[in-house]
């Protein structure tokens, strides 16, 4: 049952209710804007450490694989360059160092090194779980309006 606009059921709100009820909305929207950076602050900050895991596990990688190349090419290993790689890279090896046996050449020149490569998979596949949880944490992108 529809009362018209100005009955006496339905007498016009005055001026302090419109004030009121502008307050509330102001204040509600207030909030969901608050909620809102809040939410992309978090996503930003989560993103940050996304993109960090992802260059450092990548910077990793290339640096193993640098080490793995060195070892396979009959690369002098006094050379201060192939040395500044072999030490940089000994912190990470120190687990996998004696997994396997790397296969060599006749005379043990070359090597396969077999845990390099088992190093540069187990460093792959903790980076991209560690992404992975970040993306989790992350959740949806908060809208944007």
């Amino acid at each position: 049952m529809n009362q018209p606009p100005n009955s006496p059921y339905n007498p016009p709100p005055d001026r302090e209710q419109l004030h009121k009820l502008q307050q509330e909305r102001e204040t509600l929207r207030l909030q969901q804007e608050k909620q809102r950076l809040k939410a992309a602050n978090r996503h930003r900050t989560l993103a940050w450490i996304r993109n960090s895991t992802g260059l450092l596990v990548g910077a990793l990688e290339v640096l193993l694989a640098i080490r793995f190349l060195l070892r396979l090419s009959l690369a002098n290993l006094d050379n201060v360059f192939a040395q500044f790689i072999m030490n940089l890279s000994a912190v990470f090896m120190r687990p996998f160092s004696t997994l396997f046996i790397s296969p060599t050449n006749a005379d043990a020149s070359r090597i396969f090194d077999v845990n390099v490569l088992t190093a540069m998979a187990i460093y792959g596949l903790l980076g991209g779980l560690a992404i992975a949880l970040v993306n989790y944490f992350q959740g949806p992108a908060p809208t944007q309006r």
